[in-house]
């Protein structure tokens, strides 16, 4: 299934059909226009909730459902706020046990400063699954040092504003090296040269949540457009819709009888222990390489194919959390989620940012009103045309011309997309390409 992320409405979500019932449960609390841009943001806290478990990536690599990165990107008054009631509702235990940790843990510093040098107690490890949004990088470091020592497990934090992750990665120079640490799974070196500062390392296994305006994304992001930030953020963009409703958004009621069912849906994740490989998420994530290769020759932007690589990563990560949340078992209904939170992460990526890049790019859209890369093949008027017909189009675009008007041409006639005829000197779309290629047959 390939969706057509050109379009200024975003790509549907699929039915959560069988295998999905904890997600769809979780949806059911929120008001109905959240339901599509709040699902991908789930998987950060339901990730959290997983530890001890490795699963295999097609490319060998031994994956952790940590490192994920979500954004929520709306306007104001967009309802971004009912994702701090389902994190709530996800993290309910975490939460409590974090509240005695921390209260311990005051008790120590109170302890400390009050008794003298010599009978000083001991300091206590803080030990907090759910990280409160105003943490500072010592204190983060502290927390994962924390969670290595006792059993590495998995920290999340959710920010209410994106432009909060200066404070946790310590300014925003350091922003894309911590967040890259964190995506990756890396481990945090730290050095200081006093008692009062902290000095240690840890893996950082951590998933981050966080909601913005477009306006402010665009300013925080601003410098951050290729040096890898970008790819590995994944957005989840709400437009603003073309009509105003005047009815207010219902939520639903977080009662008992949900909590507990949700308490049971989840319990399969703490289960979740050891290394895995789900051949059937593997496919779709090769498949979905494939298709986004194919988008990427159409387009013929860089920029788009290695933004995409982390998407298909961080959608693998989700797959994993789906698949653990149903007992180890995988549905078709999981697929076509995994294949459709790539291509929305992609579209929201552009539909946010698409300018700015573009512009960073030296390229433009082909056509005003478009979100995504535009595909140069359709943009050729007819079945017919010549190399300079190509020229001009790729000149329209800010593109080079030439050399790379005729690498394009070979990409597009190795995959079938067209033929040369030596009689006429002219290039034909196939029958292949003009019935479907398979690219953007879904909006």
């Amino acid at each position: 299934m390939i969706y057509d992320i050109t379009r200024p409405t975003p790509p549907e979500m699929p039915n959560l059909g069988k295998g999905l019932e904890t997600q769809k449960l979780l949806l059911s609390q929120t008001s109905k226009d959240m339901y599509q841009p709040e699902h991908p943001l789930l998987y950060a806290a339901l990730g959290a909730k997983i530890s001890g478990a490795e699963f295999q990536y097609p490319s060998g690599q031994w994956l952790e459902p940590c490192g994920q990165i979500l954004l929520l990107c709306a306007d104001s008054g967009n309802n971004k706020g009912q994702h701090s009631l389902l994190v709530e509702a996800i993290m309910r235990e975490e939460l409590r046990s974090d509240h005695e940790a921390i209260n311990k843990y005051l008790e120590w510093q109170k302890n400390y400063k009050a008794i003298n040098k010599r009978d000083k107690p001991v300091e206590q490890d803080l030990c907090i699954h759910v990280l409160p949004s105003d943490t500072t990088r010592p204190g983060y470091l502290k927390a994962q040092m924390a969670a290595e020592k006792h059993g590495g497990y998995t920290t999340f934090i959710d920010l209410p504003e994106a432009v909060m992750l200066d404070n946790l990665c310590g300014g925003h120079k350091q922003m894309t090296q911590i967040l890259r640490l964190i995506y990756d799974r890396s481990r945090y070196r730290a050095l200081r040269a006093t008692v009062d500062g902290i000095t240690g390392s840890a893996i950082l296994r951590t998933n981050i949540s966080m909601a913005s305006t477009p306006t402010d994304i665009r300013k925080f992001l601003r410098y951050n457009l290729l040096d890898g930030t970008l790819g590995r953020i994944a957005f989840s963009y709400k437009p603003r819709s073309e009509k105003r409703d005047p009815h207010i958004p219902k939520i639903g009621r977080f009662d008992d009888g949900f909590y507990q069912e949700l308490d049971a849906r989840m319990a399969p994740l703490a289960l979740c222990k050891g290394r895995y490989v789900i051949p059937q998420l593997n496919k779709v994530c090769n498949k979905l390489s494939a298709e986004i290769c194919e988008y990427a020759d159409l387009t013929d932007n860089d920029i788009m194919w290695d933004m995409a690589k982390r998407s298909i990563v961080t959608s693998f990560k989700a797959g994993c959390i789906m698949w653990a949340l149903n007992n180890m078992t995988w549905t078709r209904a999981m697929a076509d989620t995994v294949e459709w939170l790539t291509w929305h992460s992609i579209w929201s990526v552009w539909a946010v940012m698409g300018d700015m890049l573009q512009k960073d790019s030296n390229a433009d859209s082909a056509e005003s009103g478009k979100t995504g890369p535009a595909n140069m093949l359709d943009s050729i008027e007819g079945n017919t045309f010549s190399e300079q017909q190509l020229d001009a189009l790729r000149q329209r675009l800010g593109k080079p011309t030439g050399a790379a008007s005729k690498k394009q041409l070979s990409v597009w006639s190795a995959r079938g997309f067209i033929e040369y005829s030596a009689q006429t000197g002219l290039y034909t779309k196939t029958e292949k390409y003009l019935k479907g290629s398979g690219l953007m047959v879904k909006g």
